[in-house]
């Protein structure tokens, strides 16, 4: 081999004709030759040994060779090959999971070990969340199973609820699927409940599904054999970095996509007509897309006439600007896994207003959670946070403080060992997954019925749930539950 390249050395030098006379010197092209190899070798040598050469500019205190030995890896795949990342998401706009995978896109796109591909049903629109510039988008019209081998993905993040491309997936050998989950299964119960026990079946023949909520991760799962690891979601702001609001004013806040029937934006807005009787210098602000919420101004404009006191202020890629001088959030939602606003709302130490969703990993610290769907039960614990300024700084306090704990850069650990652990196969990830289970069996049953009571309250026309049937799946067999 050695033999061959000074052979073509010297005959591309004898073309180009660049050198002294001494250009035919054998001893000199030999001498030359070797100082190559020697360099190529030391350059090996120094990749093999330093393993955080795959790492770039992160701020971490995990190096990749610390993580392959924290989970036992053998991971001998060629550095010059990247593991090729797919993340498929229905869009990178105006929402919670849009603005979470433009975040993971962000970080993950820091390895020099991976080469990610950006997938969405939707095509880029205007507003969206900021991605790097060398991240490639495609929009998908195909099956996708057609996609991810054209592009030769090795790990896909899927991030739809598609039971049917779920199955597909789960039916191909050569892509390892990682099913990120950004909704609670109480969510698919109330919204699509003909299609809940196909969705949640195929879960059961996943092998590696993201859970965002201890509740479904360390319990219900665990009993429907849906083989999940709990993770939390990337948080918008850096806790430290922000100045929270001093809670002076009288300014109400509900945020999300107002044209959402589960958001259930009318029972807050409903609220505010008992409020401003003992509170009526408050005012509420929705930030929300205004597209397809006509019938929302119209309810606040001309049947409740509180448009003196109720502001539609559209959306906005920068909600900071509200949060910094809001003293409360009102949020009605019928169910969530890890909402990013009350993250956002939380780290700004504002308190929060909570209907029913005690099983979420942000439930506690600055929040008033109530257990029914009265406008008036929100609008009490409303009038007694707007009245009492000691109350409302103590549980903005609270707030802020719980959100110390979920840090972005140990969860960024947190995800290269994930895809790592997929990567290298099952029993990496098996490690990994046992590290989360916590809930007591205890605490678990106590939040199974405090939904239980809230869906026989909510499904009027459906079969009465038990504990026991979510526990062990069977209602899916027997009820008819239709709104």
């Amino acid at each position: 081999m050695k033999i061959k390249i000074i052979n073509l050395l010297k005959n591309k030098i004898n073309e180009i004709n660049l050198f002294s006379p001494y250009i035919y010197n054998d001893y000199l092209i030999k001498k030359f030759t070797s100082k190559i190899f020697i360099i190529l070798f030391l350059i090996i040598l120094i990749i093999k040994l330093n393993k955080t050469f795959l790492l770039y500019n992160i701020n971490i205190n995990e190096s990749y060779y610390n993580i392959q030995k924290s989970l036992n890896l053998n991971f001998n795949n060629n550095l010059f090959n990247k593991i090729r990342i797919g993340i498929y998401a229905y869009c990178i706009k105006n929402g919670g999971r849009a603005r979470i995978t433009s975040i993971l896109i962000n970080y993950l796109n820091k390895i020099k070990l991976f080469k990610i591909f950006l997938y969405t049903k939707e095509p880029k629109e205007k507003n969206e969340y900021k991605l790097p510039n060398n991240i490639k988008r495609r929009v998908v019209t195909n099956n996708i199973i057609d996609i991810i081998k054209k592009y030769k993905i090795e790990v896909f993040i899927y991030q739809l609820s598609d039971y049917d491309e779920i199955n597909e997936l789960n039916n191909q050998n050569e892509t390892k699927v990682i099913y990120y989950l950004h909704s609670s299964f109480f969510y698919w119960i109330y919204r699509d409940y003909s299609n809940f026990k196909a969705l949640y079946k195929s879960y059961t023949n996943s092998k590696y599904v993201i859970s965002l909520i201890p509740l479904e991760n360390d319990y219900i799962f665990q009993k429907w054999g849906i083989n999940s690891i709990l993770m939390n979601n990337f948080i918008t702001y850096e806790y430290d970095s922000i100045e929270p609001s001093d809670l002076s004013s009288k300014i109400i806040l509900m945020i999300g996509r107002a044209n959402d029937k589960y958001k259930r934006f009318e029972l807050g807005i409903k609220s505010m007509e008992f409020i401003i009787k003992e509170v009526p210098d408050c005012q509420m602000k929705i930030i929300s897309e205004l597209k397809y919420i006509d019938y929302l101004q119209e309810y606040v404009n001309n049947e409740l006439k509180l448009d003196k006191y109720i502001k539609f202020v559209g959306f906005t890629l920068t909600p900071e600007i509200y949060f910094k001088n809001s003293s409360l959030h009102i949020f009605p939602t019928i169910s969530e896994a890890f909402p990013m606003v009350l993250c956002e709302t939380k780290i700004y130490g504002i308190p929060n207003i909570l209907v029913g969703i005690d099983y979420i990993q942000i439930a506690k610290g600055g929040t008033i959670i109530i257990y029914d769907d009265e406008p008036q039960s929100i609008s009490n614990e409303a009038i007694k946070i707007l009245k009492n300024n000691k109350y409302r700084r103590k549980l903005g306090k609270e707030a802020r403080n719980s959100m110390k704990k979920f840090n972005n850069d140990i969860l960024f650990i947190k995800w290269i060992k994930l895809i790592l652990s997929v990567f290298n196969g099952e029993s990496f990830y098996q490690n990994l997954r046992k590290q989360d289970l916590k809930l007591s069996k205890i605490n678990a049953l106590n939040m199974i019925k405090n939904q239980v009571k809230l869906l026989n309250i909510r499904k009027k026309n459906c079969s009465i749930i038990t504990v026991n049937d979510i526990e062990n799946f069977t209602f899916l067999e027997e009820i008819d539950c239709n709104e």
